[in-house]
């Protein structure tokens, strides 16, 4: 008897489950990690772009910025410029007020030297006098005197001209001016128009006024030649020279211009006025 031995036969067996498993987990995994990278790279994209927006944005701001500070160095320079100016016009205005009081104490100071010198002198007088009249005498000149420096004190207050006369404008300066000494006064009135008037030693023709503007026309006969005026202003002095005065001119002053009428007076140098007496006599 013949033993049979069994036959065994080796079939190859399937791949193990958890391979595919694995496959399956890579794929996946792969698939995510694909997933997260494009969302990765939208993101810094965008970020990219909202940077960008944002640098502009702020490039913007500060060309505004620069725009602004430009404009805020101009604004200061020019105030800067103005703030100048005005500090110095400020001392300029502080040096003529300076000047002004250092000119009021020098006439203070003058005035009172003169006085004090005065009052030496007269004291000086009184004690080698020593009669009541005299005493009584030196009394009125001391008065005398300080009614003159009132005047002169006055008499400052007044406005020049261009040759340094003082120009009055009503009858009490004039009178001021007469006790100067200096010139005399001829005070008229000329209240009709067309006719000739005398005046010192000359003849004056009103031609016209406007009370409303304070001027006035006049014709002006001096040394056989006449002097048209037209238009004259108030106190206004009008300057001449005639054959006789040399280089002190005649002043001729209206103070008042009213309804075909002007008030003021001529001021003539005394060798003049002693001319003009003689002539008028």
């Amino acid at each position: 008897m013949i033993d049979e031995k069994p036959v065994v036969i080796e079939q190859e067996g399937a791949a193990p489950r958890w391979i595919g498993i694995v496959v399956v987990v890579l794929a996946i995994v792969s698939l995510a990690a694909l997933g997260v990278g494009w969302t990765a790279s939208n993101r810094a994209t965008a970020l990219q772009q909202s940077l960008t927006s944002q640098t502009r944005q702020f490039t913007q701001s500060d060309d505004v910025m620069s725009q602004r500070l430009a404009k805020a160095e101009d604004t200061n320079a020019q105030l800067q410029g103005e703030l100048s100016v005005v500090t110095d016009k400020m001392k300029l205005t502080q040096s003529e007020l300076s000047r002004a009081r250092t000119q009021a104490k020098q006439i203070k100071d003058d005035d009172a030297k003169e006085l004090s010198d005065l009052q030496n002198n007269l004291n000086g007088q009184l004690a080698t006098k020593a009669s009541v009249d005299d005493v009584n005498k030196v009394g009125t000149d001391v008065d005398g005197v300080k009614t003159d420096l009132e005047s002169t004190k006055n008499s400052l207050n007044m406005a020049r001209g261009e040759f340094g006369t003082l120009i009055a404008k009503n009858h009490d300066e004039i009178d001021e001016l007469r006790r100067l000494g200096e010139r005399d006064y001829y005070e008229f009135t000329i209240a009709k128009k067309g006719e000739r008037e005398k005046v010192g030693d000359m003849m004056v023709e009103l031609r016209g006024v406007n009370p409303k503007r304070n001027i006035y026309t006049v014709a002006l006969y001096v040394d056989d030649a006449r002097y048209d005026k037209k238009n004259r202003s108030v106190n206004e002095p009008i300057y001449f020279f005639t054959r006789g005065n040399g280089h002190a001119p005649l002043e001729f002053v209206v103070n008042n211009v009213g309804k075909d009428k002007i008030t003021g007076y001529l001021s003539v140098p005394k060798a003049q006025a002693t001319h003009a007496q003689t002539s008028g006599n």
